[in-house]
């Protein structure tokens, strides 16, 4: 069972020995999470998957918590620039919508969100995780409203709810179809939301570009 703990002070932090040694450490953490949940997520089991000694697991990270955490970090890491990149060339609310869409579809694919869910999971028994996770959570939303600001901020429909309220909404609906889907493995139900929120776009799109022919005198 993954304990929280203080991260340790590590005297070679700066060495690049030291350094492929916690990346190869988060690596392995990666992969347990995917393949044996957080339950699995041991000292010794990510050590032997990195072919390392598990002392090197509180020696470079404070304990299997931190560590988890240090994982959790690298794939938000990855995942934030490559959302970040994706909706650079966006221009309407239908291109951001095609762009989640495929962005949900690489998650569920490499197994991303798995790391996530399991992180989650474990954050109802072990103490002061949940408040870690959360905070990695958070950037999510400044990230979604800043995106909605650029797509949506000339759109009359931009009143109609504040963006940081929406951004919220947003992350929670993607983070409960991330989590359903892994639980039942339907994917194909999540996605056909995706589509279905692409046509209300679209709709809406049409209803804000209409405009009433003017009145003759």
């Amino acid at each position: 069972m993954a304990k929280a703990g203080s991260p340790s002070k590590v005297a070679t932090a700066g060495t690049a020995r030291s350094a492929n040694t916690r990346r190869a450490l988060v690596d392995a953490a990666i992969e347990t999470l995917k393949e044996h949940g957080f339950s699995g997520a041991s000292a010794r089991a990510i050590a032997e998957r990195a072919e390392l000694n598990q002392g090197l697991v509180f020696y470079h990270f404070g304990s299997v918590a931190n560590l988890l955490l240090a994982a959790l970090d690298a794939v938000s890491e990855s995942r934030m620039v490559r959302f970040s990149a994706a909706v650079t060339s966006v221009s309407s609310p239908a291109e951001l919508m095609d762009v989640a869409a495929q962005i949900f579809r690489e998650d569920l694919d490499t197994g991303h969100v798995t790391v996530l869910v399991e992180m989650i999971a474990g954050a109802s028994s072990t103490p002061g995780l949940g408040a870690e996770v959360a905070s990695r959570i958070a950037p999510w939303f400044t990230f979604t409203q800043n995106a909605i600001d650029s797509t949506f901020g000339a759109s009359p429909f931009a009143s109609l709810l504040p963006s940081d309220d929406l951004a919220y909404t947003i992350v929670a609906l993607f983070l409960g179809l991330e989590m359903l889907t892994h639980l039942d493995g339907d994917r194909e139900r999540a996605l056909s939301i995706f589509g279905h929120a692409q046509q209300l776009v679209a709709l809406l799109g049409a209803f804000s570009t209409f405009a009433p022919p003017k009145e003759t005198s």
